[in-house]
């Protein structure tokens, strides 16, 4: 029997930058984050009372698709397997190879529990693989390691999505579970293929810290799409009048960055965690290499932290502008106000109401004889306009009426 050809993942396209215009509005966003909590209390709720180590699929998992690549210096094989029997054969008979069993997808529970059983992994640590909700975290088992990191992007909708990578170590295999078809994983396949890696040459370890490298690397696209949006909220409150719904959205990725540092964070104390280990367990030629994983942890958690500064200070900076408007309109109603002041002063005191001519026929003489004069009207008039016209020069003067 021919296997069939060999299966690649395409590498995922490079996010383009969306302009706020095409943003979902704000009851659009306030939905999707209301059902994000949703997702996530489940998530937490779902094992409440279950005897640990209880395996439990959710609802939205899908079906697992298996793929196996078997390599050594000079071979190399990749696949993708219907039957889990016919992946696990070929595993058995070829001891002397070195395989990366990758499975996508959790919705086979009877599937699960044969692969807990013919790897031995513990059912507490299966149950971490299933729940799909686990912070970076390094354990020793029966055969090796078990590690989990978190993978991330940076989506169209302008939020993170991050999902779980969980790794198994053996003497002659690696064993990952993730619970989606495409992952960020393609530069480590590249890299066996071709052949020009040192994956092929050293142990399943090195393949271990080959994928949390890869894993880590692709935290730098993610900030870097981040970056991008925040220059571009920063240009919208500088070239424009911002809005509500700018504020909004700088809330809201305030809150994927801190979200984004709770990621990374464990994923630096798992690689400690590995530099401590024994010899016996992490050979001191790996852990230069996780040195170096540990140093992109570091800068990750930098970059985050200058992200949470720069928001703070778009809040502070979006703030400020809305004062400025505020002083701006203000400023009009009180220049306006201003003109109109002595304006009523006038116009009230020819509204008091003392008559010119008294009951008895008597004229008083000091009662507004202006009311009388047949140019009265038009004089008044003309005091008035002087009156805002020498008003207007003195602001203009004092640099009122300009934004010196």
């Amino acid at each position: 029997m021919t296997p069939p050809p060999p299966t690649t993942t395409p590498l995922p396209a490079p996010l383009p930058t969306v302009p706020l215009a095409e943003e979902e509005d704000d009851d659009q966003l306030h939905a999707r984050v209301t059902s994000d909590r949703d997702a996530t209390r489940q998530a937490r709720q779902q094992t409440v009372g279950q005897r640990p180590g209880t395996l439990i699929v959710r609802e939205d998992a899908v079906v697992p698709r298996l793929f196996l690549i078997s390599y050594d210096d000079t071979f190399f094989q990749e696949q993708e397997y219907r039957r889990y029997d016919d992946l696990l054969a070929y595993f058995q008979q070829h001891p002397e190879q070195k395989h990366w069993i990758d499975v996508r997808g959790y919705d086979d529970l009877p599937l699960m529990q044969r692969i807990q059983e013919d790897f031995r992994i513990h059912p507490l640590q299966m149950e971490d693989v299933l729940n799909d909700y686990q912070r970076a975290k390094v354990e020793e088992t029966e055969d090796g390691l078990f590690l989990v990191s978190r993978m991330t992007e940076f989506t169209r909708l302008l939020d993170i999505d991050d999902d779980q990578l969980s790794i198994f170590t053996g003497a002659n295999y690696v064993l990952t579970f993730q619970d989606d078809y495409e992952d960020c994983l393609e530069a480590v396949r590249l890299r066996l293929r071709t052949g020009r890696s040192n994956i092929r040459r050293r142990s399943p370890l090195y393949l271990a810290y080959a994928l949390t490298d890869v894993v880590l690397d692709h935290y730098y696209p993610t900030m870097a799409a981040i970056g991008d949006y925040l220059e571009t909220l920063e240009e919208r409150i500088f070239q424009g009048r911002p809005d509500r719904r700018v504020l909004n959205r700088i809330l809201h990725i305030k809150k994927d960055i801190v979200r984004f540092r709770r990621l990374v964070y464990p994923e630096r104390e798992k690689i400690a965690e590995l530099l401590r280990m024994p010899d016996e367990e992490v050979p001191d030629e790996i852990k230069v290499f996780f040195k170096d994983c540990y140093d992109h942890a570091i800068q990750a958690l930098d970059l985050a932290e200058s992200y949470r500064e720069t928001v703070s200070s778009l809040v502070e900076l979006y703030m400020s502008d809305q004062a400025n408007r505020a002083n701006e309109v203000m400023k009009v109603l009180t220049i306006i106000s201003s003109i109109f002041i002595p304006l009523s002063f006038v116009v009230g005191l020819y509204g008091m109401n003392f008559q010119r001519e008294g009951p008895d026929g008597r004229i008083n003489y000091l009662n507004m004889p202006e009311l009388y004069s047949p140019w009265g009207y038009p004089v008044l008039l003309g005091v008035l306009a002087l009156i805002v016209i020498g008003q207007l020069t003195y602001f203009y003067r004092k640099g009122w009426l300009t934004n010196k």
